[in-house]
Order: structure tokens, then sequence, then C-alpha cells
């Protein structure tokens, strides 16, 4: 992406320690926390690759539209499970949102793109107000959750199956997107 090396690299360091928790999630023993993790993995991992300041690693024109490739098929399998949890569809738009900045970079590697005059492109804005909103409204839920079961009372939770981390992970990432789609 382009922007200074700095904030990039932290950005790299953000989304890559995120791909990295999401993927030991996937060991999870609640299923829908091992449902959730491999595509955020992807996402988080995928983010850190694109997020290397260009200054360091231009890649080529090719490594864009095999970017294009992987995250339309993660839309693509977002969108057949999100007919089972609601969750899916805020996985579907970060697989657009990342489709989407492949596409721009594939069309223009070396450009900032925002179709014409150093405006906004409608579809980078509305992405935007997504996620801003999303972070919002997955900050507001930050609240720690314990595990009651019904004889036993309150359970200890292993770090991997903390509802709350895994909230930390999502509300990162979509940080992470704000930060890379203000500087396409």
């Amino acid at each position: 992406m382009h922007g200074p090396a700095s904030p990039g690299w932290l950005l790299v360091a953000l989304c890559a320690a995120t791909g990295a928790y999401c993927l030991l999630r996937m060991r999870s023993s609640v299923e829908e926390q091992r449902r959730a993790a491999g595509g955020e993995a992807l996402m988080g991992f995928g983010m850190a690759v694109m997020a290397v300041p260009a200054a360091v690693l231009a890649p080529p024109r090719w490594a864009w539209t095999a970017y294009l490739v992987v995250f339309a098929g993660a839309a693509v399998r977002a969108l057949w499970t999100a007919r089972r949890s609601t969750h899916h569809l805020h996985h579907l738009v970060g697989a657009f949102a990342m489709v989407y900045m492949a596409a721009a970079m594939t069309a223009s590697p070396g450009h900032h793109m925002h179709g014409g005059h150093g405006g906004l492109a409608p579809l980078t804005g509305v992405l935007l107000l997504y996620f801003a909103g999303y972070v919002l409204w997955s900050g507001v839920r930050l609240v720690p959750v314990t595990t009651v079961t019904a004889a036993a009372g309150p359970r200890t939770v292993g770090w991997g199956d903390r509802p709350e981390v895994a909230r930390v992970c999502r509300l990162s990432m979509a940080l992470a997107m704000v930060a890379m789609l203000l500087t396409l």
C-alpha cells in the first residue's frame, strides 16, 4: 500500500499478529470459533502482506491478480456460509474490500486510485464508513465475557476460546482496513 514506511510496518505487525492468533483459535474446542478463525487468519495474513510498504517491496502486477483470485474465493465462501450465521456477512464485506483494493492495485500498482482530481472514490467511502462503524460497534462490545455452566458455576476458558480476545482481533483488523483504505 502507499504511505509512510513506519506506520506501514506497524500495520504489518498488527495484521500478522492478528492472523497468528486466529490460526491458534482454529484449535479451539468451540466449533463456531474454529469456523470463523480460518477466514480471519487468511484476512489477517493477507492484510499483513498487502500492507508491506511499497518502497520496500513493490510486488509485480500478477501478485495483485493472485490476491484478487484468493479473496474472491474467500468472498464466495463467506457468501455461502452467511446463510448460517450473520457474522459471515462481515467476512463477506472484508473479503470484498480486499478484492477491491487488489483490483485497484492491479489497475494502477504505482499510483493512487481515487478516480480523478484527488477526490474519494464512492466505493472507498462506503467501505470506510462500514469499517469505521464496525470499529465503533465492536469497541463498545469489548466487555469481558465469562462462561457459566449450569452445575459447576464459572469455569476457566482457554485463552484461545476467549470471545473478547476474538473481538479485539476483529477490531484490530477493522482498524487496519480503515488505514489501508485511507492510503489506497
